[in-house]
């Protein structure tokens, strides 16, 4: 299953020129710096803009080819926008109903009490959309977009302009879409955090070009791409709760290169959860220290080092087979004799929870 887009647009003096295909299922982020064309790709997916040479299909359906052009009415698609252009006039319930009318009762695949529950809008139901907070509005226009029961979500920087106390409140809404719907979803954003936190997949675009596509982890982790570069390089580690230590207040969480330890939180045993660790917080070490306050360390293999600046090296470890950034000086390389294929121990010194 996959969704497979070509598209040329010429724009003044901006050109869109991509070919992809992304798996259609799960999250797929297209992320850039502002103007390399994510709206524009986006647009063109949901029929918004009309680009004769286009081809767009999304499972086994063409939307678009040389013969054809399906509107964006007769999409099966949902469109969350930057601002939630909700009908002012209309209560949450009436905006909701709107958006459930376009679809006959035979293809409801979402029930509407259901889209209800999943943004926590209950208790704004009989609200004027004029009357909600800009973080409410977004869950109400998330929750519309969900009434027309789309086959593919299409979210276009969805938390760009609420504050930051919305945009964290609205991530654990957007992220319970992820985990109970089997909807495939793309979701444009600049901010590699929002990346990080709710793609598994991933599209690079840079001045109207596709750079790279891949699994989120191994973009993130690439010494070939910006992604791996700068202040803000991480890698992700998807785990499991494995239990908690009540004497301690930690949660213990496994992967396939060993467990984490990590201050007490409100996960249940079993349940699954993503771990960004920032290249400034993994230290390496040559033997595994016994005596340290540092409780996560893995055995590692190098995979790669590359020079950062004249100071630092970023070096790719692999630990089974989970790539992991580590930025040190290129003192400490030098030192340690960091070369590919080397047997290292990383140090991690924090940990955060993304979900």
């Amino acid at each position: 299953m996959t969704i497979e887009a070509r598209f040329h647009i010429n724009r003044g003096g901006f050109t869109l020129d991509v070919d992809l295909s992304v798996p259609a299922r799960g999250v797929t982020g297209l992320f850039g710096p502002s103007g390399c064309g994510k709206t524009s790709l986006l647009r063109a997916i949901a029929g918004l803009e009309y680009h004769r040479d286009g081809f767009l299909k999304v499972d086994d359906t063409i939307w678009q080819d040389a013969e054809r052009f399906v509107p964006p009415h007769r999409r099966s698609l949902g469109y969350v926008f930057q601002e939630a252009s909700l009908f002012t006039h209309l209560t949450v319930r009436g905006n909701l109903e709107y958006g459930l009318r376009r679809v006959p009762r035979a293809e409801r695949r979402i029930p509407f009490n259901n889209a209800i529950e999943l943004l926590g809008i209950r208790h704004l139901l009989e609200r004027r959309s004029d009357t909600l907070s800009g973080g409410e509005r977004q869950r109400v226009a998330i929750a519309r977009a969900l009434a027309v029961s789309p086959g593919l979500l299409l979210m276009d920087e969805p938390l760009a302009a609420l504050d930051l106390a919305s945009r964290q409140g609205l991530l654990p809404y957007i992220e319970s879409l992820h985990d109970e719907l089997e909807i495939p979803a793309i979701y444009v954003s600049h901010t590699l955090e929002e990346i990080a936190r709710l793609a598994d997949h991933l599209i690079l675009l840079e001045a109207g070009r596709v750079v790279a596509t891949g699994a989120v982890n191994e973009m993130l982790t690439r010494l070939d791409l910006p992604l791996a570069h700068g202040s803000g390089a991480a890698s992700i580690v998807e785990a499991v709760v494995v239990g908690h230590d009540q004497e301690y207040h930690l949660t213990h969480l496994d992967f396939v290169g060993g467990r984490f330890i990590v201050p007490r939180r409100a996960v249940p045993t079993g349940g699954h959860v993503r771990l960004r660790l920032a290249a400034r917080d993994v230290s390496l070490t040559l033997e595994r220290q016994s005596q340290t306050s540092i409780q996560n360390i893995f055995a590692a293999t190098v995979d790669q080092v590359i020079p950062e600046g004249k100071a630092q090296v970023m070096v790719r470890l692999l630990v089974a087979d989970v790539p992991i950034l580590s930025r040190i000086t290129q003192k400490s390389a030098v030192e340690l004799n960091l070369k590919p294929g080397k047997s290292v121990y990383a140090q991690v010194k924090s940990v955060t929870l993304l979900a």
